[in-house]
């Protein structure tokens, strides 16, 4: 790791930080010199941390901010493991999880993750729904968009809309429609510096101001989809003032309604859930000339934590807020036009004789017919979905994914897909191949190759195959040889 004296660090951003830290500027600059720090978060979807701790076959040391986030030795390839593959955890920066673990998700909420690709932040507030409520992934680019579904399904994470589209065109379909926002602002970079060096590049292309002009205008749109009550989380991976207590001043300005509350832990939880915020720091309202309630906000440093750097500001809108005022505050600059309509889940065909012999083997489906009456079974193009409860089909938005899919009614026969074995349990269904992960077997399978397995009391058929127990994909068994039905774009390579 380079020092930050031979780094090239600009020399505007250097005079900066120097004003910014003040005798803390060397510590800063010494940080360059620590060793950058890999993190993996534990899906608690799928295995509890002390589960995984267990079970977790590289050295781990814990994260003392995050309950489920551990640091590992980056000699060790957590990506290269079956465990990843069958979507035990994430892997993330350790700071780059404070955001999703800091804004209060309820079973049953409504969240949307605004700016949410590759997927960090919506893994976890997905697990953290536990099947409940609804969570609204986005992403402005369709291509970004696509590795956060993969990461959506990979979790397992069963109640999700998956869609690209820009904040302001949200904003129409979506006024005062959600409990819980994150924002994970696009921005400078700065406190990636160190992790990332190339990023200074970018810094020096576009600099603060222009990304300030973008986070301004999404957090307004973010505001207007919030509904009267509800919280808003707005984060970014930079030091400057004017992204971070600056923006939210704006908002502050803006939106009267809207406060900035306190974001960490009472001690009691703390203790409960054995975390510690020792070294992070408060909002510095002074920087921007700002109200006092910006030092709720919070603060990492790199040379004050094992982690890169991030601000993180919590708000709460009041309940009697204004819905009217709200859903009228558009920016020009985001002066887009949208029709609001809505297309009940009505199939156009219904489930065929396969599709449901197949899934009334599903113990997560085995209230079908129930499913089928609430209008929780939406069928298109062949394609079956589970989609979240009360939810509304929404057209003219680019929609990746709505709910999980189940899998695709072909002629004579189901195929059952790749979500639907990463959102089960081993207990969900009855005909399992369980691979060790020990076993070469394991990575076979994820290369998609076929399998002999002769000695399978199984009967021929489809088959749920595991790693230690945990669902990696769907094999198709014929008199002892395993068709592999692993989703090829997934593969091991």
């Amino acid at each position: 790791m380079m020092d930050g004296e031979h780094m090239n660090l600009p020399k505007q951003f250097e005079d900066r930080m120097k004003r910014l830290l003040g005798d803390e500027y060397e510590d800063y600059l010494r940080c360059f010199n620590k060793p950058y720090h890999g993190g993996i978060r534990v899906n608690t979807l799928k295995i509890s941390p002390r589960e995984f701790e267990h079970l977790c076959p590289f050295s781990t040391k814990k994260i003392p901010w995050i309950y489920n986030g551990y640091y590992y030795d980056t000699a060790d390839q957590p990506a290269r493991h079956p465990y990843y593959y069958a979507g035990l955890y994430y892997i993330q920066e350790p700071s780059a999880m404070t955001p999703a673990s800091l804004l209060p998700i309820d079973p049953g909420d409504k969240v949307l993750d605004l700016c949410a690709a590759p997927g960090g932040k919506s893994t976890e507030l997905g697990a953290r729904l536990m099947g409940e409520g609804m969570l609204v992934s986005n992403d402005i680019s369709n291509s970004r968009a696509k590795a956060l579904l993969k990461n959506i399904e990979l979790f397992g994470i069963k109640n999700s809309l998956v869609l690209s589209e820009a904040p302001n065109k949200l904003a129409e379909y979506f006024p005062n429609s959600f409990d819980k926002i994150l924002v994970d602002a696009p921005c400078s970079g700065e406190g990636m510096f160190r992790k990332s060096p190339s990023i200074i590049k970018n810094w020096e292309q576009y600099g603060v101001d222009y990304y300030n002009k973008l986070q301004k205008e999404i957090i307004v749109f973010a505001a207007r989809m919030l509904k009267p009550g509800g919280m808003l989380l707005y984060s970014t991976c930079t030091f400057s003032p004017e992204e971070n207590e600056g923006t939210i001043a704006y908002l502050l300005n803006e939106f009267p309604d809207m406060h900035v509350i306190e974001a960490l832990p009472s001690i009691e939880e703390r203790k409960s859930l054995e975390i510690s915020f020792d070294g992070f720091d408060k909002g510095k309202p002074e920087w921007v000339n700002g109200p006092e309630e910006l030092k709720n906000c919070i603060r990492l440093w790199p040379h004050r934590i094992d982690g890169e750097g991030h601000f993180i500001a919590l708000l709460q809108k009041d309940a009697d807020g204004d819905p009217a005022r709200i859903t009228n505050h558009i920016p020009e600059s985001f002066d887009g036009r949208g029709r609001k309509v809505y297309n009940h889940n009505k199939s156009v065909n219904s489930l065929s004789h396969e599709a449901k012999e197949f899934l009334l083997n599903i113990a997560l489906l085995e209230n079908l017919d129930d499913l089928m009456e609430q209008e929780r079974i939406l069928i298109q193009n062949d394609r079956v979905y589970l989609v979240p409860e009360n939810y509304e089909a929404i057209k003219e938005l680019r929609t990746l994914r709505q709910g999980l899919l189940l899998g695709e009614m072909k002629k004579k026969r189901f195929q059952p897909s790749q979500a639907l074995a990463n959102a089960l349990k081993s207990s969900d269904y009855e005909c399992i191949i369980n691979l060790s992960s020990k076993d070469s077997e394991a990575i076979s399978y994820l290369k998609c190759e076929t399998l002999s397995l002769e000695d399978t009391n199984n009967p021929n058929g489809w088959q749920l195959v595991s790693v230690d127990g945990y669902p990696l994909g769907w094999g198709k068994l014929t008199n002892g040889i395993l068709k592999n039905m692993y989703l090829p774009g997934w593969r091991w390579m």
